[in-house]
Order: C-alpha cells, then sequence, then structure tokens
C-alpha cells in the first residue's frame, strides 16, 4: 500500500492545476468542504471527454459546479446538464457558472436526482453520450438505471466514489454500521456495472474510485 501512494503521488506530480476563475473554485470549494473531484480523477475526466467528444453531458450532482464547468473547458461543443438538491449549493453553482460566462452551455436543475432523471426520462427525447455521476453513493444503482434509457449507443458513464475510501473492500460486518447500507449499495452497483449485458466497465484505483462504462444497445 505504501508503495502505491508513493506511485500515486508520482503520477500526481505530473497533473495540471488549474488557472484562473476555475482554479480559484476549486481552492475554495477545498477550503470549505465543498465536494470536488480530486485531481487525479480531473485528469481521467479530461482524458475520457477529449477522446469522446461528447455532444451532451449529464451530471448527477453538481455541488458548486466545478466538475460541469472543468467538463465544458474539455467538451467545448458540449451542452452540459447538471443536477443538484441542496440549495444553497445550487446558487452558488449558478453564480460561478454566470461568472464564467457558461449559462449557455450549462444548465442546472434543482431537485432530487432520482425524481429529476424519471422526469427528464419522459421528456427528454435527445440522447446524452457522456454521463458523469458524483452523488449520493447509495443512490448509484437507481441514478444509472434512470440514466441508461436516455443514453445512446457507445456513451460513457464514469462514476466516482465507488471504493469508499477502501471500506468496500472490506465485509458487510466490519464495516462501521451507519456506513452499511452505502457499503452494500456501492457492491450491488459494481456487480450491475460488471455483469449487465450491454454494459463493459473498468474499476480503475484513480481518486477514490472510477468506474468507467461503456455503454451498448439495451
Amino acid at each position: 500500500m505504501r508503495d502505491f501512494d508513493r506511485i500515486r503521488s508520482f503520477i500526481l506530480s505530473y497533473g495540471k492545476d488549474e488557472q484562473g476563475r476555475l482554479g480559484e473554485l476549486y481552492k475554495d470549494a477545498v477550503s470549505q468542504n465543498v465536494p470536488v473531484i480530486r485531481p487525479d480523477m480531473k485528469e481521467l475526466l479530461r482524458l475520457l471527454l477529449l477522446m469522446k467528444r461528447p455532444d451532451r453531458i449529464l451530471e448527477v450532482g453538481t455541488a458548486w459546479g466545478f466538475s460541469a464547468l472543468f467538463m465544458s473547458e474539455c467538451a467545448p461543443q458540449a451542452k452540459i446538464i447538471s443536477i443538484e438538491a441542496d440549495p444553497g449549493r445550487l446558487e452558488e453553482a449558478k453564480r460561478r457558472i454566470d461568472l464564467m460566462e457558461k449559462s449557455d452551455r450549462i444548465e442546472v436543475l434543482e431537485g432530487d436526482a432520482a425524481k429529476v432523471l424519471a422526469d427528464m426520462s419522459v421528456s427528454d427525447k435527445i440522447g446524452f453520450d457522456f454521463a458523469f455521476i458524483d452523488a449520493a453513493k447509495a443512490q448509484y444503482l437507481e441514478y444509472f438505471t434512470l440514466i441508461r434509457p436516455m443514453l445512446r449507443p457507445g456513451a460513457v458513464v464514469v462514476s466516482d466514489n465507488v471504493l469508499q475510501d477502501g471500506t468496500i473492500l472490506e465485509s458487510h460486518f466490519l464495516v462501521e454500521k451507519r456506513d452499511r447500507t452505502i457499503h452494500d449499495r456501492m457492491r450491488e452497483y459494481l456487480e450491475y456495472l460488471t455483469h449487465t449485458p450491454g454494459l463493459v466497465t473498468d474499476i480503475l484505483p484513480v481518486g477514490d474510485g472510477a468506474a468507467v462504462t461503456v455503454v451498448g444497445e439495451m
């Protein structure tokens, strides 16, 4: 484990720090304990977006808007729809998006993600070709099953924090009682991603764990 930490630190030393307002947003979020993607996760997203060049991106979990703004920099051709349940975070995200003059390309929807996605799956007939899931961890499977009908064949879905700081490795009874529901549901989610026909998934030890899924025909 110590060697892995050294390797990770070495790799991170080659990462790029964001500059300007995007860099300020990242520092502000970290300083105020607002959820934000980890540096190595950021670099993975950058690479996948440059390879995929998506036209429409769906994000579940906006927080202060860093990841949406970052994705808009990596995929300037894309329209991004992001969902956030917390009103305070949503307002801050909108403020930051307006400040960076990206409101024409990033739309933030307020509400419980599962409800918003259920409504979208009925009304939104235009598919997404990239999705980023980074919200309530116990709901990942529900989010994915709601998102899947809206995805184009070949779409890429990135799920963040799937290793749960390593606790996903432990058995159910070795996990703190308060965390067992998240633990069990995340394991169920990973089982779904890796054993469902039409899905090809790789689980990567990036950040706090990233599941990268390519979606085929249903």
